[in-house]
């Protein structure tokens, strides 16, 4: 039987990406995301389903529909988060902190609520949580980022706790620096507040890491597939950073 893969903001960035290299390996695959339109630009062949990750009744709806459909999964990549606000803590209203936190925290909460249920019933599966070399470090003026990061490293290491005796395990992604439309957005960002270009803020981010790159989506896929795949079948509970050795977490100056 194919792989069962679900995964969350999976119509662009990272997730699109993964969902690609999963459907390459063979996988059924199933994105959920919030952007419609985004969604309508995927593959027919995908299972897609339009919703906001931190309500649960949705959250919990879409797992019935999972259930009926496929019977149940064996790969969840819980990859949703915002940016949130780039501000100093005393400038960061509580509405923003709640938000990024609730995307990226809560909603990697109500997946594995809602998958953990499914992958006992069948005795395996693979949890796969999308964090950040933010939940390894902290970030100057990205508190509710950062927070939210380490909560899912937390929550992750739970999950391997909890989940380990039911052949279920789970495992955290920390990708560095990102290409993509996400990161530029960051470096827009933070060139504003720094007078400095967008490539010399990304330049910038990629002179932290020893390997002096930024990190490729697929770079990230490619970790994800190795993670749901038997190959790792003795791997949880680890937080693995695919981040070309981040030596110096904050080289913008």
């Amino acid at each position: 039987m194919s792989q069962r893969v679900l995964i969350t903001a999976g119509a662009g960035g990272i997730g699109r990406v993964m969902a690609q290299s999963f459907d390459a390996e063979g996988a059924k695959v199933w994105v959920v995301d919030n952007n419609a339109d985004a969604l309508a630009q995927c593959p027919d062949h995908w299972r897609k389903s339009c919703l906001d990750v931190t309500d649960e009744s949705s959250v919990s709806s879409l797992f019935e529909e999972l259930a009926t459909d496929w019977g149940s999964v064996d790969t969840l990549c819980s990859n949703a988060g915002i940016a949130g606000p780039g501000n100093p803590i005393e400038d960061v209203a509580l509405a923003d902190w709640r938000a990024c936190v609730s995307v990226s925290l809560e909603g990697a909460f109500l997946f594995a609520k809602y998958a953990a249920p499914l992958m006992k019933a069948q005795g395996s599966g693979a949890i796969i949580v999308t964090s950040s070399t933010a939940g390894i470090f902290g970030f100057a003026n990205r508190s509710p980022y950062v927070a939210a990061k380490w909560g899912v490293i937390g929550l992750t290491k739970t999950l391997a706790i909890e989940l380990g005796s039911f052949n279920i395990r789970a495992n955290a992604i920390c990708p560095g620096p990102v290409e993509g439309e996400r990161m530029t957005f960051v470096a827009q960002r933070e060139s504003e507040h720094k007078g400095k270009t967008t490539e010399e803020i990304l330049d910038e981010y990629a002179s932290g890491a020893s390997m002096k790159k930024l990190i490729s989506p697929q770079d990230v896929a490619d970790m994800a597939v190795f993670l749901a795949s038997d190959k790792a079948s003795l791997v949880s509970g680890q937080v693995i950073a695919v981040d070309g050795h981040t030596e110096n977490p904050e080289p913008r100056s």
